[in-house]
């Protein structure tokens, strides 16, 4: 039972509502991803692409106050100023 968080863009940002923090998140999400990997004569992997099929945001929680999915979208500053 998961709720998706809106995505900031590049006009909008997360603010959390309980304490105003606008810099510190911490991000839970689910991705299905298709990865070229390439292994040495060794054996040892390496990511060469990565392309993501479909990503997810499930929470985002507040560094400052802990608060959880208490986030909201708000402009950032001169966005609409072009």
């Amino acid at each position: 039972m998961t709720t998706s968080v809106p995505l900031p863009s590049a006009t909008t940002r997360w603010r959390c509502t309980l304490c105003g923090n606008l810099t510190r998140f911490d991000v839970t999400r689910s991705s299905k991803v298709v990865e070229y990997v390439h292994l040495d004569l060794a054996g040892e992997p390496k990511v060469e692409e990565r392309e993501v099929v479909s990503e997810t945001i499930e929470s985002v929680r507040c560094r400052w106050c802990n608060a959880v999915d208490q986030i909201e979208l708000v402009d950032r500053p001169g966005a609409g100023s072009e």
